[in-house]
């Protein structure tokens, strides 16, 4: 086969990124066109645009990108947001958030996706989860107090959060994951910011309440079954009850 296998794997791989780039557009045009176009005042596009810029995004992309969803200049964003609920293999709950622009298109593929994965189905379980603001977040100083932090910020809890759980997270920093009331987002993700955090992910989630056992070989048909719905070209959010 000679070296046949390269071409291949460089192809697979210039598709992911082809397909994280389109993600990372979307989700900066969704943010401007929620929060406005001016990232100081909108953590959700802040985040989007450091994301893009790590991911070597053009300027001109991102700039694109903000003014379609805010509705500055000829082109105006038309995309929807839709909540698919389920469960991967072995009974784990799955709440996928999708933005589209074709929701006829996109809902069928979602169920056959369901359909094809291992046990996989649809099904109401959004009770299982908690609707919550999440502010994901690093810092230079080893010693920084997380928890005072999240006192002070507004946050209701807080959790560390490791460069294995984030890969935006660097390897020589405290990550921790901020968990706020929705209507805090803004608020605490500001006051973050202002205090030497630098954000990662600002955003609206989902956290299980509780999380089912698995096996080490039930894990890996979860996590198969959950990276193909993460590799739809329309799936933006994959929430399931995993640690």
């Amino acid at each position: 086969m000679g070296r046949q296998w390269l071409l291949a794997k460089r192809e697979i791989n210039a598709k992911r990124k082809s397909a994280s780039t389109g993600k990372l557009v979307k989700e900066i045009s969704v943010a401007a066109k929620m929060g406005g176009a001016d990232p100081a005042g909108n953590a959700r596009l802040f985040a989007a645009i450091e994301k893009a810029r790590k991911e070597s995004v053009s300027r001109d992309v991102i700039e694109r990108a903000i003014k379609k969803g805010a509705g500055i200049g000829d082109e105006k964003l038309v995309m929807e947001e839709v909540t698919f609920e389920g469960y991967a293999p072995h009974k784990v709950p799955v709440i996928v958030e999708v933005l589209t622009d074709n929701n006829n298109r996109t809902a069928p593929e979602l169920r056959v996706l369901f359909k094809k994965g291992l046990l996989g189905a649809p099904g109401s379980n959004k009770f299982l989860f908690d609707y919550v603001g999440l502010v994901e977040a690093h810092h230079a100083d080893a010693g920084v107090d997380s928890e005072a932090a999240a006192i002070e910020a507004g946050a209701q809890n807080f959790e560390p959060l490791s460069h294995e759980q984030n890969d935006d997270i660097p390897h020589d920093r405290v990550g921790v994951r901020f968990i706020t009331e929705r209507t805090d987002l803004h608020s605490v993700s500001k006051w973050l910011s202002a205090n030497g955090w630098t954000i990662v992910t600002a955003e609206l989630g989902y956290l299980p309440k509780n999380f089912p056992s698995l096996s080490a070989e039930q894990m890996a048909e979860v996590g198969e079954f959950l990276q193909t719905l993460d590799d739809h070209d329309d799936v933006h959010r994959v929430w399931a009850a995993v640690k």
